[in-house]
């Protein structure tokens, strides 16, 4: 079984995957909107290997994913994302629009990093009550106690 990794390995592996996608989903800005696109968006306008290339760009994303201990649950849901976006972005004119609008890096980002807040936020349980520790010192202490009524 793999070593999860620790808290700032975490933290590590989401700065990365946050420039990533921004660089992948939303560096570009078009002029005169507020709408911003990507290199993938780009790529994409390849015919045929720009798709691929994006899908290969994803499949990054679930890497890194896979590293930080992402549940196989989040990783299904990671893998879907890619699937439509890949499959969305291969219907020809359309596709090149859908590539823009569905990031799925940053969806897969996203969902990577609300599991590992859950996983932070999951306290561990209290510890339990030291009872053998109070046991051994109520014995040492009626022990030493006795021993000193003894000499008196």
């Amino acid at each position: 079984m793999p070593k999860q990794p620790s808290a700032a390995e975490q933290r590590a592996i989401l700065e990365r995957l946050d420039k990533f996608s921004r660089f992948t989903d939303s560096s570009i800005g078009l002029p005169f909107t507020r709408f911003k696109i990507g290199i993938e968006a780009i790529i994409g306008l390849v015919p045929g290997i720009g798709d691929l290339i994006g899908l290969i760009m994803s499949g990054y994303v679930l890497l890194e994913a896979q590293r930080a201990g992402a549940s196989s649950k989040v990783k299904r849901q990671m893998l879907r994302n890619i699937g439509i976006d890949f499959v969305g972005g291969l219907i020809p004119v359309v596709g090149d629009a859908f590539d823009a609008i569905y990031k799925a890096n940053t969806r897969n980002t996203r969902l990577l990093r609300n599991y590992l807040n859950e996983q932070l936020a999951i306290e561990p349980p209290p510890a339990t009550f030291p009872w053998k520790v109070l046991v051994g010192l109520s014995v040492l202490f009626a022990v030493v106690i006795g021993g000193v009524v003894i000499l008196l």
